[in-house]
């Protein structure tokens, strides 16, 4: 009696729990391509790709998408919190170059300035010179 049972669990066809077994396993690939036309005009295009399989075997394939996903992993957590500090270094050094060219140009109108200074005063003791008797 327990050959026969044997025999008829072996015998019985797969499961759900086999499908899915094997689905995860191998991999199942379900592509299709909706369209809606209007009088021979196509108004709507869907491609529709879709993959299931164990993370393992999306692995093997080179899937891996949801290691970087931002609202999947903690690698993402702290990327964006480097990203905010990068911001935030961004800004101070922006401000600084903003400092420096103000402090720069205020340094040319200054040497301007005086350079316009001195040429009135070279001119004023030249005409000074010329009114000597």
């Amino acid at each position: 009696m327990s050959s026969e049972r044997s025999t008829l669990i072996t015998a019985r066809p797969p499961g759900l729990v086999d499908v899915l077994d094997r689905i995860l396993d191998k991999g199942l690939v379900i592509a299709g391509d909706i369209k809606v036309s209007l009088a021979n005009v196509e108004l709507l295009t869907l491609q529709i790709r879709l993959l299931v399989c164990s993370i393992d075997k999306a692995e093997q394939i080179g899937l891996n998408w949801w290691r970087y996903d931002t609202n999947l992993t903690t690698r993402a957590e702290r990327a964006e919190a480097e990203n905010v500090e990068l911001r935030e270094r961004l800004s101070v050094l922006e401000q600084e170059i903003r400092r420096l060219a103000a402090a720069n140009l205020a340094a040319i109108s200054r040497e301007q300035n005086q350079l316009a200074n001195n040429q009135r005063s070279g001119r004023q003791a030249k005409a000074k010179r010329r009114t000597r008797p």
